[in-house]
């Protein structure tokens, strides 16, 4: 339902307003009193004798006729169906005119105008729900036909809402996550003041049409829920027909069961214009219906239903007929000012919203990439209950969610020595498992262009530094003589390639003290992250480090985790 600013969302009983004749205006009454005087007596006495009696007479007809019309039309009214929109001539409708019929000035029926924009032409439905746009206007994206309120000012409770838990009209801040954002510390981002998170589940993919569960989000449900962060969801769309968005709702309505979800779940749709995506060419008004079909099944399945999207997609009906979803849906605008929030109090974004996505560049301990930051204009008093009885399986965190890898099959062995780790990281959250050494073998199952490789060793999956590892089995270590940090035990020669570039982390990389990362003394003493730069003064391009000048110090790190700064 679409709240304004000059609304008082008061629902009227039509059948019991009164409707007030006119009023007799000055220029009336003088005629009267000109007539008046201008009467002799000898029309008075034609008027009382005459006339007076006549229409008495013709009065009396009147109420006989207009009596016996009613009782014969009763049983046909209670049965007539109300006239539809095609009964308004079009004449009538391109003067301005209301051009209402007498009967539906009596008798509003709400579910009329639903049969109307279900019939309507394409673009018709949208226009009439939003006052009547014209083409004209409907073709400009410029135009804002949306209400001016806020967030701030939005009154959730009279749209579709699952009533699952008691609502409060506080703001309240949130993050929306997927595997983008690695393995999170839920603990730490609790303690962060996070009090919602909206967890993508899934997603349909363009070619295969296959529905994926994101790797994490079992994960980051499980986790955000035990450190009382509440939860919402949302499930990213590509659905060309409402079949496919109807069986997209009730897979992550089955997906999310087992866990408490409180805040909305979202539909989320977006890059349809690119040439290769499944939904290329479909209309603003097919793409909406697909969206309503997916709201309509969360919501038949017991969740709050939510619609997102970028302002410029929504503002004057540009990309979404935005006017009919915001009639019954909670919208989700994403709007990025050059001031967050809360240097930006709101939205530009006219149109009516419940959260807003103010940056996608949001730093939160805990979280190691950057991620999207919201304020909802609404919060929950506790968390609503699961709706399956059943208790979720444990879930781990994708190790792999940052780095994709590309599979492999053959065996390698370490140049010199090399750690095998929990995870594909040097961070504290790494474990070594094991050392391979000059030797020993391993099977490569996977290789990623972030510089790791994916390992089975004792029957474990591990990861190692691709640089440090070969397929060459009768490759010899080298000699530890000539060593840059004598006694690292790793190989790795002293001679480095003169260079003098800008470098930074594709994602992020330990500078150590020296070029090793078994070596007790090879100690981690800063990261650098992508977007942070270090001057690369030299490279050893067999064993694969970096010299690198970073904060006035001399330190080594990983090439294969560098790009320069002109790539």
């Amino acid at each position: 339902m679409k709240l304004r600013e000059d609304d008082d969302l008061e629902f009227v009983d039509l059948d019991d307003e009164e409707y007030d004749l006119p009023e007799e205006t000055e220029e009336d009454d003088d005629d009267d009193e000109l007539f008046d005087e201008e009467l002799d007596e000898r029309t008075l006495r034609f008027v009382h004798r005459v006339l007076f009696p006549s229409v008495i007479g013709i009065v009396a007809v009147v109420v006989v006729v207009a009596a016996v019309f009613l009782f014969r039309g009763r049983g046909e009214t209670e049965d007539e169906a109300v006239p539809a929109a095609a009964e308004f001539s079009d004449s009538q409708e391109e003067d301005g005119m209301e051009a209402v019929p007498e009967k539906e000035q009596e008798i509003p029926d709400a579910s009329r105008q639903a049969a109307e924009d279900a019939d309507a032409p394409e673009g018709q439905g949208a226009a009439d729900a939003a006052g009547g746009e014209t083409e004209q206007e409907e073709q400009d994206p410029e135009t804002e036909t949306m209400s001016t309120e806020q967030g701030t000012e939005v009154d959730v409770s009279q749209l579709l809402s699952s009533e699952a838990a008691a609502e409060t009209d506080e703001i309240t801040f949130g993050i929306d996550v997927a595997r983008y954002q690695g393995t999170i510390d839920w603990a730490q981002v609790a303690a962060s003041g996070v009090e919602f998170a909206m967890v993508r589940v899934g997603y349909r993919m363009d070619k295969s049409r296959e529905i994926v569960a994101d790797s994490n989000a079992r994960y980051n449900m499980q986790e955000a829920q035990k450190n009382g962060i509440k939860l919402g969801a949302y499930f990213f769309s590509t659905a060309v027909n409402e079949e496919e968005a109807k069986a997209e709702a009730d897979w992550t309505a089955d997906y999310i069961s087992q866990y408490q979800i409180t805040y909305p779940v979202a539909f989320d749709c977006e890059g349809f214009e690119r040439a290769d995506s499944a939904q290329y060419g479909l209309s603003a008004s097919q793409r909406t219906d697909i969206a309503i079909a997916f709201l309509n099944r969360i919501y038949e399945r017991g969740y709050t239903p939510m619609f997102y999207s970028s302002m410029h997609e929504m503002t004057g009906d540009a990309k979404w007929e935005t006017s009919r979803i915001e009639k019954n849906y909670r919208i989700w605008v994403s709007q990025y000012p050059s001031a967050p929030y809360p240097q930006t109090e709101k939205s530009s974004y006219q149109g009516v919203h419940a959260m807003w996505q103010y940056t996608n560049r949001g730093t939160v301990a805990g979280i190691s990439q950057p991620v999207d930051v919201n304020i909802a204009y609404f919060g929950y008093e506790e968390a609503a209950s699961a709706q399956s009885a059943e208790t979720p399986e444990e879930a781990s965190a994708d190790v792999e969610a940052l780095m994709p890898f590309t599979a492999v099959d053959e065996e390698v062995t370490a140049k010199d020595a090399t750690n095998l780790r929990s995870i594909p990281s040097q961070g504290d959250e790494s474990t070594v498992l094991y050392t391979l050494k000059n030797g020993d073998t391993a099977k490569r199952t996977g290789v990623s262009d972030s510089g790791w490789s994916r390992l089975t060793y004792n029957g474990q999956t591990v990861y190692a530094v691709s640089s440090y590892l070969t397929t060459d089995l009768s490759a010899q270590a080298p000699k530890q003589e000539n060593q840059e940090g004598a006694g690292s035990g790793d190989g790795l020669k002293t001679k480095f390639s003169e260079r003098n570039e800008q470098v930074t982390a594709k994602i992020e990389v330990n500078l150590r003290r020296l070029p090793s990362v078994t070596n007790p003394d090879a100690a981690v003493a800063a990261v650098l992250h992508n977007g942070e730069y270090a001057t690369r003064t030299g490279i050893n391009e067999e064993y694969g480090w970096s010299r690198v000048e970073y904060n006035g110090e001399t330190l080594y790190c990983i090439s294969s985790y560098l790009r320069a700064g002109n790539e």
